[in-house]
């Protein structure tokens, strides 16, 4: 078999993505992913070595476009859809978020994936230094004076990624809402 068409590496990633959201990470084999993009069974070790190279390198292409998508809103200058955003992507993007925050499934030293974490730690960061220096920000809620911003931040990423966790495994009734509008609601909280 040979690869004629596209980019070997992307169309590898998509189809672990739909692997991974159809039958979990613990069955991706690179065999099945190299007979589905109709390369021979030795193709997707060029790209990624191991298995745990093609979810690692999936891991890391799910922080970067989650990183976009929350950057879209902190350059909006809208806190509350940033942490929305931050839920759409897991709603969206399933197979990613799976594997993002798992490091048991993979390789923690990645240069790729150590900056895409560091591109979203500092987008998160970010959108919360700006909306804290913002006219809008209460500060009564957290007092006087704001404080560790990087702490702020580490409670709205655990705010936001709680809620995804907890929404793709269905602790919540949607209750004729969607769930953006749910996570609106619930989110709001961190809009003092």
């Amino acid at each position: 078999m040979s690869y004629h068409h596209g980019d070997l590496r992307e169309a590898i990633l998509t189809a672990a993505a739909r692997a991974i959201e159809s039958d979990g990470v613990a069955s991706l084999s690179l065999r099945a992913l190299a007979r589905e993009v109709g390369v021979s069974h030795t193709a997707p070790r060029h790209h990624f070595g191991t298995k745990r190279g093609v979810v690692t390198a999936l891991a890391a292409q799910g922080y970067r476009m989650l990183t976009a998508a929350v950057g879209r809103a902190v350059e909006a200058g809208d806190f509350l859809e940033a942490g929305v955003a931050y839920t759409e992507f897991a709603r969206t993007h399933p197979a990613h978020f799976s594997v993002m925050f798992r490091p048991d499934l993979v390789e923690e030293d990645d240069p790729e994936l150590r900056a895409a974490v560091e591109g979203l730690a500092e987008t998160l960061t970010g959108g919360v230094r700006e909306f804290a220096a913002s006219e809008r920000f209460d500060r009564s809620v957290v007092g006087e004076p704001v404080g560790d911003v990087e702490s702020l931040a580490r409670a709205a990423w655990s705010i936001a990624h709680g809620f995804a966790v907890l929404a793709r495994s269905g602790n919540f009734t949607l209750g004729g809402r969607s769930e953006a509008d749910l996570a609106r609601e619930t989110l709001r909280h961190l809009r003092p």
